[in-house]
């Protein structure tokens, strides 16, 4: 998953526009802290959760949702509300919500599959997607999701396994990828974040959804 340090990227950097998988990018850090519930995040009616505790237990587990959003918005205009996608997509098969509360997904394939007949996206579930496929998708102008610890958020050292977050790769450069990551840090860790290519792999998977604009 590695870019060789001899290959020349050229710089590329879609100007997408950035949503948060919580309603309030401003206060992410007092969330993830526990300072703050997500229920008490004062812009939760505008997620379409029915209350505050629908909204509490979506907003943990909306950054597919919100990747969603940004390639919506970037490609359509539109950005609707991400429980109301995370409801859609549960119907599609792309989570499957469990009686104590687990939560199932984002399942890739499903989801790709909404995104196509839902939306009119190109969608594509890929298990294998290395980094040099990533710039090539990007350089074609395509959006790829990708499934990364949430440590990436602050380049953690060590993080204990990789996978199991969605972020949004906008950009590239020779020395780094950058993304849009749905719970970044207001301080440069949400909106075209830099991840250096020698540090991805430690957060990255391998895997993800590549999304397009609507393929006619």
């Amino acid at each position: 998953m590695k870019v060789r340090q001899d290959d020349r990227v050229k710089p590329i950097n879609h100007q997408v526009p950035y949503y948060s998988q919580w309603e309030s990018p401003a206060l992410v850090p007092d969330i993830l802290d526990g300072t703050l519930r997500a229920a008490d995040d004062p812009l939760w009616e505008r997620s379409g959760a029915a209350d505050e505790e629908e909204y509490e237990y979506w907003s943990w587990r909306l950054c597919g949702m919100a990747c969603l959003r940004m390639a919506l918005d970037h490609w359509w205009g539109v950005a609707p509300a991400a429980v109301r996608l995370a409801e859609e997509c549960q119907r599609a098969g792309a989570y499957v919500r469990h009686p104590d509360g687990r939560l199932d997904g984002l399942i890739h394939a499903p989801f790709a599959a909404y995104a196509r007949t839902r939306w009119g996206l190109h969608a594509e579930a890929v298990a294998q997607l290395p980094a040099e496929r990533v710039v090539a998708e990007l350089a074609e102008g395509r959006l790829p999701m990708l499934s990364v610890h949430p440590g990436i958020r602050t380049l953690a050292p060590e993080v204990p396994r990789t996978g199991g977050h969605l972020v949004l790769a906008v950009g590239a450069d020779d020395e780094a990828l950058l993304i849009h990551n749905p719970s970044g840090f207001p301080d440069g860790s949400q909106r075209a974040a830099r991840v250096p290519w020698g540090d991805l792999d430690r957060f990255y998977a391998g895997r993800g959804v590549v999304l397009g604009p609507p393929p006619y």
